[in-house]
């Protein structure tokens, strides 16, 4: 049977002059292999280099570590041993040493010869509602800042391998203390100030940091928000910590920094400058390409997060063949961002100063004055490359935005969508009536534990219709039959177009290298290891279309529906709800129930109601209908239910998982990475859902 092959949205006009055709003309003199390039619906483009990147591990990634011209010193013995297991975390490029600030303050994209002049603008930080008052830092401005914080932080004590932390809102002075962090060979954690005080401390009680540089103040969504009680909860909380020197409080309004005198260990950003002594001098520490220089955080829902430690040179490594070839980052980008210090895309944003590209910092509500803001300050800022969520493009549909016909967005090239699926209506409004047609989507998904991509889309295949365009290079991607049981077992791959659990079949330079603080690696292992015999498991249930490769992800595997052994993804459900409901459900969340006593799972489907619309028996048996036309009789929810509020985390992201452990029976201790732990206690009662249901017949 034929697949059907989604609507093309998008092709490159010359993809040869694209830095990935760059990138492969030269991988193919230095190999003499032929790849296939030409544009075709047979799966080819592109696809024959992803494989060649993944069946040819060593021979890829030494001609990337050569083509990208990364500062380092020494030279590797072995770029990894593929012999070894990939439980086993092998170590690459042994014998090189190299620095991540170094990186971004001074080298380029490959041939980039003018990207990182001092008179030229790197960052520009905008606070919500003012965009009118940027400000600017050029690459001169930005190294004295940085040498200056380098100067403070040794005469403070920071060595290597201290951990430095932040809470602390995307702005300069945050991104000045990630590149002094990492110049040094010290280690980065970041947390956001919107998080709670028991969410930070769940994380830096674990890291033990040496300081914690911490915002004064907060603005989201039209409020000032004074956080130093915040401040002063945190440092009382770290009191047991011995290695823990202090905070310093940074200014968010420059002209008012607050008085901290109240609170123990605290002092303020320019005392803690004084100590440079007004030395600027900008010194780097190269450490070996294994080494750690960033801690991330799983998202921790039901309890305490794992400290993802990743590697200076996978992370840089990656980053640069991500950047350039995936992206098209040069050193006439400029890009924007839209994410909080707590989620990975901080990272991904401030990697871009690795290609001499200007960053734009935003801080605030992206839809404060209007719905419009970011949109508009794309436009101001000539933006090249937006990274934005799928949530943020729902809201700009259902207002009726149409961002070309109201803004100059001849600059944009790329936008980024990530945080959740996607769903193929926004795909289609996107390019329909969103956007100039010229503009790449660019759907992608992997994130926290790769500090990088599984699925991505490349400037030289088109875009089609739902998922994620393709393969990142190098990153062997497979998809396995989910339905075996037992830990520890062998996997067994699905066809092409079949469902199953994501995997990863081989070492990758940028696997985290640890999680901190796990001295005998068994949660790294349980983590990703235990599932199938040496595969790396990442946790999404997917499938693969067999003609265009694009990656469709139906959800969590720990969130796969399994109603009399049929089993399908949640995102399966909120496309037909985001898609045939916008008007009255404002958003949705589908679990499966099954308690100690059931012996099959059920499906329960909770709504959350737009403001003044009515939860009613009729609207209840049109969305059952609606699951039923659009996928089948067997994705009907048994019970539909509204809810005053769907639990999410901080970056937005709303978590199943929770509230499928709570409907089956259990009581759990939410994570403080939740924005609204409160939300939980709702599902409580629907652990006992037949008598929510006999007694609402009454």
């Amino acid at each position: 049977m034929s697949v059907p092959i989604p609507r093309k949205l998008w092709e490159h006009p010359d993809p040869e002059s694209t830095s990935m055709g760059q990138f492969r003309r030269e991988l193919e003199r230095s190999t003499g292999q032929r790849f296939n390039l030409t544009y075709s619906e047979n799966g080819k483009a592109f696809y024959d280099m992803y494989l060649y990147s993944i069946q040819n591990r060593t021979a890829f990634w030494d001609f990337c570590w050569k083509y990208f011209q990364i500062i380092h010193e020494g030279s590797y013995t072995q770029i990894v041993d593929e012999s070894a297991r990939m439980d086993s975390v092998p170590e690459w490029f042994k014998g090189v040493k190299l620095n991540f600030a170094e990186n971004m303050l001074f080298s380029g994209s490959p041939g980039n010869t003018t990207g990182k002049e001092d008179h030229k603008v790197a960052i520009t930080e905008v606070r919500e509602g003012a965009n009118k008052d940027a400000v600017h830092l050029t690459w001169g401005e930005l190294r004295k800042k940085v040498g200056t914080l380098i100067q403070a932080m040794k005469a403070n004590g920071v060595v290597r391998g201290d951990r430095i932390a932040v809470c602390s809102a995307n702005s300069i002075h945050t991104m000045l203390v990630f590149v002094a962090t990492t110049a040094l060979g010290a280690i980065f954690s970041s947390s956001s100030t919107d998080m709670g005080t028991k969410g930070v401390l769940d994380r830096l009680l674990q890291i033990k940091p040496r300081w914690l540089f911490m915002d004064d103040f907060a603005v989201y969504n039209g409020k000032t928000i004074d956080l130093r009680a915040k401040m002063k909860e945190i440092v009382q909380g770290m009191d047991s910590v011995s290695e823990f020197q202090g905070v310093i409080s940074q200014p968010r309004f420059a002209e008012t920094p607050a008085e901290v005198g109240s609170i123990p260990r605290a002092q303020t950003l320019a005392s803690y400058l004084e100590k440079a002594a007004g030395n600027d001098h900008l010194e780097f520490e190269r450490v070996a390409f294994r080494d750690p220089f960033l801690i991330v955080y799983s998202s921790g829902t039901t309890g305490q997060p794992k400290c993802i430690v990743h590697s200076v040179g996978g992370v840089l490594l990656n980053a640069n063949k991500e950047g350039n070839l995936h992206m098209e980052s040069t050193s006439d980008s400029v890009a924007l961002q839209y994410t909080t210090t707590g989620w990975i895309m901080y990272l991904t944003a401030m990697q871009t100063l690795l290609f001499g590209a200007r960053v734009v910092l935003y801080d605030g509500s992206p839809f404060i004055p209007n719905v419009t803001a970011l949109v508009e300050l794309a436009a101001q800022e000539k933006v090249t490359h937006l990274g934005i969520s799928p949530r943020w493009l729902q809201e700009l549909q259902q207002a009726n935005i149409k961002p070309r016909e109201m803004f100059d967005l001849s600059s944009l090239r790329v936008v980024t969508s990530t945080g959740m699926v996607l769903r193929d209506a926004l795909f289609e409004w996107f390019y329909d009536e969103g956007f100039p047609s010229h503009v790449r989507l660019n759907n992608i998904s992997g994130g926290t534990d790769l500090a990088g991509c599984f699925g991505v889309s490349n400037p030289i295949t088109p875009v089609y219709v739902g998922g994620c365009a393709g393969f990142s290079l190098g990153v062997p991607v497979e998809v396995y039959d989910s339905t075996i049981e037992g830990d520890g077992v062998k996997g067994v791959p699905v066809a092409d177009g079949e469902p199953g659990d994501l995997v990863s079949t081989a070492a990758f330079p940028n696997m985290p290298t640890q999680f901190w603080g796990d001295h005998s690696g068994q949660k790294y292992f349980n983590a990703y290891f235990g599932r199938f015999d040496n595969v790396w498991t990442h946790g999404d249930f997917i499938s693969i279309h067999p003609i265009t490769k694009q990656i469709t992800f139906m959800g969590r595997a720990d969130g796969v529906l399994n109603p009399s052994g049929v089993r399908f993804g949640s995102a399966e459900v909120y496309r037909v709800i985001e898609g045939l409901f916008p008007r009255e459900i404002a958003d949705s969340i589908c679990v499966g129930q099954r308690r100690p006593t059931d012996s099959d799972e059920r499906v329960l489907l909770f709504c959350l109601m737009k403001e003044g619309v009515a939860f009613t028996p009729d609207l209840v048996t049109r969305i059952k209908q609606a699951i039923r036309t659009e996928l089948s009789a067997r994705h009907v929810p048994m019970y539909i239910f509204a809810t005053p509020e769907i639990p999410t985390t901080v970056n937005f992201k709303k978590v199943e998982l929770p509230v499928k452990q709570i409907v089956s029976g259990k009581r759990i201790k939410p994570s403080g990475t939740l924005l609204n732990p409160g939300s939980l206690e709702y599902y409580y009662r629907f652990a006992e859902v037949e008598k929510l249901v006999r007694e609402s017949k009454l």
